[in-house]
């Protein structure tokens, strides 16, 4: 593992809260609930598929185009969103900004043989509880953890 990169001052102090949408791709296998992580690029932490805000495009399909570039998950996605957790985004210049991302649903049917972020990342299923111990910010763990406990109950 590598170690930490010393971090860069934070982009201006009491910078504006940035948006970002996000995918929680998720299938039911053998009878349980089970969540893909996907590697960040940068310090191949466990995450979801997320990314900025597009033009003309509303967040849930941003989320949907984010799984498929991150992933190579295609499936439905909830049009409503699903929670939100906040994170702090260390930026290319290796400064960093506090970002809240909006979550969808992404219930997925297949993955893409080949797409386009496949060779910078890892992806896996996980049971959802180990997902959300494998996530590092406690409000997507919180998520995963709730929307894991709700589906279980639908199904019983």
């Amino acid at each position: 593992m590598k170690p930490a990169k010393a971090k860069k001052k934070r982009v201006g102090a009491g910078s504006v809260l940035r948006t970002q949408y996000a995918a929680l791709p998720w299938r039911i296998n053998n009878g349980r609930v089970e969540i893909m992580l996907v590697t960040s690029r940068d310090t191949k932490r466990w995450v979801i598929p997320k990314g900025w805000p597009m033009k003309g495009r509303k967040p849930h399909i941003v989320a949907a185009i984010e799984a498929v570039q991150e992933a190579g998950l295609i499936g439905k996605m909830d049009k409503a969103k699903l929670g939100d957790f906040g994170y702090e985004k260390r930026l290319d210049s290796g400064a960093t900004v506090d970002c809240r991302v909006e979550v969808f649903s992404l219930r997925v049917q297949r993955q893409r043989k080949k797409w386009r972020e496949k060779k910078q990342r890892a992806t896996r299923w996980f049971e959802c509880v180990v997902a959300a111990g494998l996530v590092e910010e406690p409000e997507l763990r919180a998520l995963m953890l709730g929307f894991g406990e709700a589906l279980s109950q639908q199904k019983s």
